[in-house]
């Protein structure tokens, strides 16, 4: 047994609340060097002398990644401070005692040698989430793509590769004229690319943080496709670019002008005048990435941070959005977001807060500050799956077990799974416009755990290569339109909403077959089973034990077999 792979902390990271009373306590192995381990707990306040207060818990095998075991056990505890350590038995049958960083080879007496967990102090840091958006449906729109309610010529709405400067005068009443669409197809949210006022297309250099673009339409417009989305049941979230500004924000705007005489000069990072401003050259200022035209805000300054709380919180209050999804939010400290968060969920208690991270973002995930992030591993380990078959289902299945291994229990299905984005080629030119490839990405996405999130267009295979021409005009034209694949999205979507043992079911049964490119789950809830099987490669699968179910996605009976990349969701 490695002892150096052996982790715990008496932490939230690793033993938290999942409920008043109940507990989350999980130790991580490396993979396989464990057969079985027992959790030990007792009061750390009453002497056993007194009452005996010790007690043990076998822990599960909750995840395997491609390195680590994830042993978690949930226990019961109403008491003041819980001591706690591990007996790990490996596979020679060598039992070892793990306690506050410690191995030792006879059982821990000493509750100074245990990890410790005050009951109240966690209890207070519950990860709470908004119950409306679990595992929900969410479509990304570019607003100044997707839809119009003015008249474009199809050579210019469906002009191809397309850049920044192209014009199709997409518009919020364009969207309402289409929430049917979007309804039809299964959504649950809608999410736009920002909508305030700004220079570009894609309106991430905003230079009036309280007004709608006028290209867009205005505020009562915003109102009106919030209502009449609630109305459908379905939610509105909105892009908040808070880590940077445009460059005729106010403030940017006056430190052009006075320069070192400006009151809003420690709202940015500014290293020296003049400013350096050119196209090619590095600023003399911190922006995002190196880009002139974004100077990044110091949200340390309490003015800046004021600002930007009172633009989101406005929002919120004037037009009841139901939340924000969060530029570059990985560029912005840990302080600010709690701020953020507390402040949000006074306006509107249920708020959604999504974070744009590209990377692991377990130190954002702790219950304080986001409610999730786009995905961007799980869009990763898709595209080596699917579009680059760099990788096997097993790691895979790996590479998702350890954002589920290394993040609180409560985010399963929170966490917004893309494929791509606005920030991205799309998949079906990744794949080279191979619609079976697309098809299992889908697949995987939507019947998944978590929100998935189809950016517009994947749903009718609209092309587009990367940034800027993956923003293209929706094809609204239905002879453009794929409509077998639509069809396809529109089943998958239906069988996640009708089938809540998809998402919430407890796993029964799982394995991979890397040479036959299969994946399988089984998952229960209450009474109900439902298997999900994804073929990942090219080829044929035979699965005749499997044989005589019914198929979700086709409709009719399983016949036992699946051909290239192909997925099957069945029911008894």
């Amino acid at each position: 047994m490695e002892y150096a792979a052996i982790r715990h902390f008496g932490d939230k990271r690793y033993c938290y609340a999942i409920a008043k009373g109940r507990f989350l306590i999980r130790l991580e192995i490396k993979k396989k060097d464990a057969v079985k381990v027992i959790l030990h707990m007792q009061d750390k306040y009453l002497p056993l002398r007194f009452v005996d207060t010790r007690r043990e818990c076998m822990m599960e095998l909750a995840y395997s990644d491609n390195y680590i075991d994830y042993f978690e056990a949930v226990v019961e505890m109403d008491m003041v401070c819980l001591r706690y350590f591990f007996e790990i038995q490996d596979t020679s049958g060598t039992i070892v005692y793990y306690g506050n960083h410690d191995f030792y080879h006879e059982c821990i007496t000493d509750i100074d040698k245990m990890y410790d967990c005050p009951q109240t102090l966690r209890e207070e840091e519950l990860f709470e989430l908004p119950e409306w958006a679990k595992n929900k449906v969410v479509y990304q729109i570019f607003p100044s793509r997707f839809a119009t309610d003015k008249e474009v010529p199809d050579e210019i709405w469906y002009q191809a590769p397309i850049d920044h400067k192209a014009d199709l005068k997409g518009s919020l009443r364009g969207i309402i004229n289409h929430l049917d669409y979007i309804k039809n197809l299964g959504v649950d949210i809608l999410y736009m690319t920002p909508i305030f006022c700004s220079k570009s297309s894609h309106k991430y250099n905003i230079d009036d943080y309280y007004q709608i673009d006028p290209a867009f339409g205005d505020k009562e417009d915003l109102k009106e496709l919030v209502q009449k989305a609630h109305k459908l049941g379905m939610y509105v979230i909105l892009d908040g670019v808070f880590n940077h500004t445009g460059l005729d924000f106010f403030a940017f705007r006056d430190i052009q002008e006075k320069k070192e005489q400006s009151k809003y000069l420690d709202w940015y990072y500014i290293e020296g005048f003049p400013l350096v401003m050119e196209w090619g050259k590095r600023p003399n200022y911190k922006t995002f990435s190196y880009a002139s035209p974004m100077p990044k805000l110091n949200l340390q300054n309490k003015e800046a941070a004021d600002f930007v709380i009172d633009v989101a919180s406005s929002w919120i209050k004037d037009c009841d959005i139901d939340g924000w999804r969060l530029d570059v939010a990985d560029e912005i400290h840990h302080a600010f977001w709690k701020r953020f968060r507390k402040e949000m969920k006074a306006v509107k208690k249920d708020i959604l807060i999504v974070g744009e991270i590209w990377h692991f973002a377990g130190d954002f995930l702790e219950g304080d500050e986001w409610d999730s992030v786009m995905n961007y591993e799980f869009h990763r380990s898709v595209m080596d799956l699917v579009a680059k078959q760099k990788i096997c289902p097993s790691v895979f299945m790996g590479n998702l077990n350890f954002i589920k291994g290394n993040l609180n229990q409560s985010l399963d299905g929170y966490l917004w799974n893309i494929i791509d984005s606005h920030d991205t080629e799309r998949f079906i030119n990744t794949v080279q416009k191979d619609v079976k490839k697309l098809r299992m990405a889908a697949a995987l996405q939507l019947l998944l755990p978590g929100m998935p999130m189809i950016y517009y267009g994947d749903e009718v295979a609209l092309e587009g290569g990367p940034d800027p021409d993956c923003r293209r005009g929706m094809l609204w034209d239905e002879n453009r339109q794929n409509k077998e694949l639509l069809s396809y999205y529109q089943t998958l979507i239906r069988i996640r909403h009708n089938y809540p043992e998809l998402t919430e079911g407890i796993v029964q049964e799982q394995y991979t077959e890397d040479e036959k490119g299969l994946i399988y789950i089984k998952r229960q809830l209450g009474d109900k089973y439902i298997t999900l099987v994804f073929h990942t490669q090219k080829g044929t699968i035979n699965l005749p034990e499997l044989k005589g179910l019914q198929n979700l996605v086709t409709e009719q009976k399983f016949l036992g077999s699946l051909g290239d990349y192909e997925a099957a969701v069945l029911v008894e």
